[in-house]
């Protein structure tokens, strides 16, 4: 299994530098992944590769032009144009979430279109965008940041790039929970100490901690999480009831 992902942007070694390094430089490597960035002034024509102007209507800034998006996006990958689906890095796009991220994943090729200035002409989003995602409720410079947001998301979800298998499953929101707290080496540091559920060898006591924890953590931190699974089950409540029990203290009144 392995993704292709075409990048439309007026920043293209920015891409290149970062899916160049670390997981995603070792997924291109192993042939898990491929990301190719498209430079969108090569679809300007004019001397200076313009690819802004002003706004109809008047305001302030400049708006990503639709003519160089189109060239690039018709004449991509020698002619055969932008893989499919096209997405749009856009603050009024749908929030990106893992769910969306293990779809990307399977897809086997898709395409990201990153906005820069006062944003991009609505023509484009309307004829030519398969979709538009928004990685948060704040507005950056441009989609360079949410593209590689979005390409790191969905090739870590690839069979093979992560190393073990396992470690996609486990995460935070892999089953709609933020993840359980994490320990390493040294058993005691600055006096702190490892949750001796850690250290005990019981596999089940240790799943049930965790599965625990990170219901008390979504709780605390993101409870629309939990909102959104229906709320916390009769099963649920009562593992949380145990978290003093499985951690071997005595529970508090």
């Amino acid at each position: 299994m392995s993704l292709h992902v075409d990048v439309i942007t007026i920043f293209p070694d920015m891409i290149r530098s970062y899916v160049s390094e670390s997981i995603l430089g070792r997924a291109q490597t192993l042939g898990y992944l491929s990301v190719t960035a498209h430079d969108l002034r090569d679809g300007a024509h004019d001397a200076r590769r313009s690819v802004d102007d002003t706004p109809f209507g008047g305001g302030p800034g400049m708006v990503l032009t639709p003519g160089p998006i189109a060239a690039v996006i018709e004449g991509a990958n020698d002619g055969a144009g932008i893989a499919r689906p096209l997405i749009a890095l856009t603050p009024s796009g749908k929030r990106f979430d893992q769910a969306q991220a293990q779809t990307l994943a399977h897809l086997g090729s898709f395409s990201l279109l990153c906005g820069r200035y006062e944003g991009i002409d609505q023509r484009i989003l309307d004829h030519y965008v398969d979709e538009e995602y928004s990685i948060g409720d704040f507005v950056l410079a441009g989609g360079e940041l949410a593209a590689l947001v979005v390409i790191e998301a969905a090739a870590r979800l690839i069979p093979g790039v992560l190393g073990n298998e396992d470690s996609p499953v486990a995460e935070s929101f892999a089953d709609g929970l933020l993840e359980y707290p994490q320990y390493t080496k040294p058993q005691e540091f600055s006096g702190a100490q490892v949750p001796p559920v850690l250290l005990s060898g019981d596999h089940g006591r240790i799943a049930s901690w965790r599965l625990a924890k990170a219901l008390k953590r979504t709780l605390e931190r993101r409870p629309d999480l939990i909102e959104a699974k229906g709320g916390l089950s009769e099963a649920d409540q009562a593992l949380l009831g145990r978290i003093d029990e499985l951690e071997g203290r005595q529970k508090s009144d």
